[in-house]
């Protein structure tokens, strides 16, 4: 859950930057936010309770009320991914002289800033420590043990994916 605190971090900056965008927008700015919420929350954070909490809840008798809120949350990360796809789309756009997606993008910056403290909340106070009565304590250290093995193995992920685009670049500009 601390990994939340600092995604709450940002989307207090990434709030305070909406309000001023009409007077200044920043692009790289823009990019830097896309590449937070779609490396740091999305794949390193919802990564790890996509591909491993889920996948090992899953495997247990689920309460049905775990049950929905743990297909809620996968939703709501697809929901998530939607959005800074159009706010991705929104800048390129804006880029390329369309004034009216600065309002795209706003709108799904706050639309950001709004989802994510809801979303936290539920994981936080209504899903995370609950669902940890269906593992044993060995197998919630197995899982921790798996949470850090993802994360070292992230920035090998983030700068490979670095390295191939600008090998495409380069070989097709």
């Amino acid at each position: 859950m601390w990994e939340h605190r600092l995604i709450e971090r940002m989307l207090r900056s990434v709030e305070k930057m909406t309000a001023r965008i009409d007077s200044g927008f920043d692009p790289v700015l823009v990019d830097t936010i896309v590449d937070f919420i779609r490396i740091y929350a999305d794949r390193t954070h919802h990564g790890k309770e996509e591909d491993i909490l889920f996948r090992d809840m899953k495997k247990k008798p689920l309460s049905a009320e775990h049950e929905r809120i743990m297909n809620e949350l996968i939703e709501e990360h697809v929901f998530a991914r939607k959005t800074v796809g159009r706010l991705v789309k929104a800048k390129e756009d804006f880029l390329n002289g369309n004034a009216g997606s600065l309002t795209e993008m706003t709108d799904c910056l706050k639309t950001l800033t709004e989802f994510y403290p809801g979303h936290i909340e539920k994981e936080d106070k209504h899903f995370f420590f609950p669902v940890m009565e269906y593992f044993s304590k060995d197998e919630q250290d197995a899982m921790l043990s798996g949470f850090y093995e993802f994360d070292r193995n992230m920035i090998h992920e983030k700068y490979n994916k670095v390295a191939d685009a600008v090998e495409k670049s380069v070989v097709n500009p």
